[in-house]
């Protein structure tokens, strides 16, 4: 003989349930089937924020070797319509060097905002040769330059730089480069050197 025990609780909470309801007017039957809505494929969140990161990268530091960037390990720039001897001139420091800013160390977010910025601050004074340090990589993880081609392709996307080379020794070497910026309408404040 099989007992049928029913806990108390449930059945006084089973008794409310029903003397709540007993008011209550049930649905006609649709005869309608309810499907279930196909559940959404999970998204990689993740994996597009990367590619959204690596797209805006790519775009941002696009290497245009054919305007001219050297390939060699000497940075160097000339802008189209600027002569090569403006570039040789750069090369042995013609240009009195009026401003300058110092990138090493810096993450690749930062040194590109200084640059902006420091760019900007140039052009509302008039500084027509500036130098950029941006570092040998000498404490980077690859102990790579890390800055150097990434300053270069950031200088090659401005209207205003003219033209860009390594520095001289003197002036920093391969850990700096020096811009020649456009001028005013005034070019005499491009001060040369012995002039």
């Amino acid at each position: 003989m099989k007992r049928t025990h029913k806990p108390v609780a449930k059945t006084h909470e089973a008794e409310l349930f029903r003397a709540s309801v007993s008011d209550v007017t049930p649905l006609r039957h649709s005869g309608r089937a309810v499907l279930e809505r196909p559940r959404p494929r999970p998204v990689p969140e993740q994996r597009l924020r990367d590619e959204r990161a690596a797209l805006r990268d790519s775009l941002g530091d696009h290497v245009a070797w054919e305007i001219g960037l050297e390939t060699g390990e000497e940075l160097s720039y000339v802008r189209n319509g600027i002569s090569a001897q403006t570039l040789r001139k750069l090369r042995r420091g013609h240009w009195v060097i009026q401003d300058e800013l110092d990138l090493h160390g810096l993450t690749t977010l930062e040194a590109r905002q200084l640059l902006v910025e420091f760019l900007s601050h140039c052009a509302r004074h008039g500084s027509r040769c500036v130098r950029i340090i941006h570092g040998k990589g000498l404490r980077s993880k690859n102990r790579e330059p890390v800055l150097k081609h990434k300053v270069a392709n950031w200088l090659m996307q401005r209207d205003e730089v003219l033209a860009f080379c390594q520095a001289r020794r003197a002036d920093g070497g391969s850990g700096a480069v020096v811009v020649l910026l456009k001028g005013g309408k005034r070019d005499s404040r491009l001060g040369t050197r012995g002039s």
